[in-house]
């Protein structure tokens, strides 16, 4: 009952912040983006674009999916690797010895989410609908990447009066995989961080962090 007496903000806050944040830095990407890639096509002394067209561009499309491939890589890779995996004292680790609740067969209950209740095959794929939902959202993020980065390379191969790529050929381009180990590499340090960070700081209230009396090496929140 007490749960039903919040208003819907309360109820979802955390998930429509977020939201918020990413449509407003979404927002100010593209405005900025449009404005640096019309610069760069009147270098270049072509015509410049409408607003409504650079979300087509290989430049608009290459620099958001770049970003999103690897948060949901390095999203996807920590949940999978949390199942197996243990860091002491770390507050985003299972424990080192034991089972946990999350390792648990899952029973039908009145509360339970209708997969649960249905069993067989889709219970199977939802109790790994989240990591599933994770590589495939990496998957996209990574095949829209390799377009707009292909897109906007060819552009510039024009422009330079050099021969356009084929898309396929264009994996075997540096510049792509540039692109992506850049942001891979800056996903795989804050997961570390994260991980190290909470073995030995605190942050009363939040989710995230280990209570602020708690030892060192207690591991999990």
């Amino acid at each position: 009952m007490e749960n039903k007496k919040k208003s819907f903000f309360y109820n979802n806050s955390l998930s429509i912040v977020f939201v918020i944040f990413t449509l407003l830095a979404l927002t100010g990407q593209y405005i900025t983006g449009w404005h640096e890639y019309n610069e760069f096509l009147q270098e270049h002394d072509q015509p410049s674009i409408a607003l409504s067209q650079y979300v087509r561009s290989g430049h608009f499309l290459q620099a958001t999916f770049e970003n999103w491939e690897s948060e949901f890589f390095q999203m996807a890779l920590f949940v999978i690797l949390t199942i197996f995996l243990r860091q002491k004292g770390s507050s985003e680790s299972k424990k080192l010895d034991g089972e946990e609740e999350v390792d648990e067969e899952p029973k039908d209950h009145p509360g339970a989410p209708w997969p649960v209740k249905k069993g067989g095959f889709m219970l199977k794929i939802y109790k790994h609908s989240l990591s599933i939902a994770l590589l495939l959202l990496f998957i996209l993020s990574f095949a829209m990447h390799w377009y707009g980065s292909w897109k906007d390379y060819n552009l510039n191969q024009t422009l330079d009066g050099k021969s356009p790529v084929a898309m396929i050929n264009y994996l075997g381009i540096s510049r792509f995989w540039f692109e992506s180990f850049q942001n891979w590499q800056s996903e795989f340090l804050s997961i570390f961080a994260i991980v190290f960070l909470s073995i030995y700081l605190r942050q009363i209230g939040s989710s995230q962090s280990k209570k602020v009396d708690a030892p060192y090496d207690e591991t999990r929140e």
